[in-house]
């Protein structure tokens, strides 16, 4: 048997999420079908993380199991031949020690979101970006998103249907810049609860727009409370953009 970690990109508009649901199409689901047409295997994926419906990926590490004699280069171009027309690649595959897990040794998670800033409809980033017509001061984002960093009960910026055990986390960055017509809010955490970055996105968005203090951001925060959220972002403008591990 060998373990091979694949690197995929994904849009995640067509799918229910990354991981196998019984209602709808899932990114797993269409893996793991791949790999069952190339190899005739039946095999489990595990992912360095769930995203939700709509939610987009640059660089979702996920492992598969083969039982089947087959190089790193093969299985990719098979997957991907086997995968279309979805709109999934394998970027990258490589064996990894039967000890390597996607989800258990990941170190780190790294997520973008993308604000489309302007009035003109969206086209070539429709379902891609989160549309923002009235001007958002980027600055002001980025001041009271400062707050966020650290350790803290992220209660507030917590879904209800978060199944972590604590809703503490450490977040190492989140920083908000503008890029030409977007603004860019970056996070990066050893791990998330749910809606976590969503959830800090739309408060954000609502400084940015000015009908939000910058204290309210921590006010919220200190809250504990999910009814203290101003704003849960849209899903079309999150992409997962890498998992960390050691060594790497």
């Amino acid at each position: 048997m060998t373990r091979f970690a694949l690197t995929l990109e994904f849009d995640g508009t067509p799918f229910m999420g990354l991981q196998r649901q019984a209602h709808g199409p899932s990114v797993q689901l269409a893996v793991e079908a791949a790999v069952q047409a190339t190899t005739g295997e039946t095999v489990t994926l595990h992912a360095a993380g769930r995203t939700d419906a709509g939610v987009h990926a640059l660089g979702m590490r996920v492992h598969v199991d083969v039982t089947k004699e087959i190089d790193a280069f093969r299985l990719m171009e098979a997957l991907n031949y086997h995968l279309r027309p979805a709109p999934i690649a394998v970027l990258d595959c490589e064996a990894k020690p039967e000890d390597w897990h996607a989800r258990f040794s990941c170190i780190g998670r790294e997520y973008l979101y993308r604000i489309a800033n302007r009035r003109a409809p969206l086209t070539l980033d429709a379902n891609r970006a989160w549309q923002v017509a009235q001007p958002l001061d980027a600055e002001a984002m980025h001041r009271a998103a400062q707050v966020l960093v650290g350790q803290h009960d992220f209660t507030t910026f917590r879904s209800v249907h978060c199944q972590a055990k604590s809703p503490e986390k450490t977040l190492e960055l989140l920083s908000v810049e503008r890029v030409d017509q977007e603004v860019h809010i970056r996070a990066a955490a050893r791990s998330f609860l749910h809606h976590q970055v969503r959830s800090m996105v739309g408060c954000l968005a609502l400084v940015g727009m000015g009908r939000w203090r910058e204290e309210q951001v921590g006010e919220a925060l200190a809250a504990r409370d999910r009814a203290a959220l101003g704003l849960n972002a849209p899903s079309a403008g999150l992409y997962f953009v890498r998992a960390l591990y050691p060594g790497e």
